[in-house]
């Protein structure tokens, strides 16, 4: 069960995150103006809102998992972002980033075993 728990965690980040990305990416340029209307949006209310969400799981988490395995764990999330900024944003990964997310995956797993 916390495992599931802990890949909702994980889930409700990245999407949190994504939204930050759509809600920010048409600023050009940053002033007082732009940060208030970027808070006012729903794109940074909804990412801002997964990250409270995700925060009541981590809590959870942390109180059936280590802390050694919990937050290494949470590192996929990195792997998942990438996948989603090359599905969603068009963004190009490089082969040596495709490496170090793969031995993100094998330390994940090393450290969850």
């Amino acid at each position: 069960m916390v495992y599931l728990v802990l890949i909702a965690n994980i889930l409700l980040l990245v999407t949190g995150q994504v939204l930050w990305k759509m809600a920010v990416s048409s600023i050009d340029a940053w002033s007082l103006q732009s940060a208030i209307r970027l808070v006012l949006s729903p794109l940074f209310i909804g990412g801002a809102t997964l990250y409270v969400i995700a925060t009541g799981l981590w809590l959870y988490v942390l109180s059936k998992l280590p802390l050694s395995v919990a937050y290494p764990s949470q590192s996929i999330s990195y792997i998942l972002a990438a996948i989603i900024a090359i599905l969603v944003f068009r963004e190009t990964v490089q082969p040596t980033q495709w490496i170090g997310m793969a031995v993100i995956i094998f330390g994940v797993y090393l450290v969850a075993k």
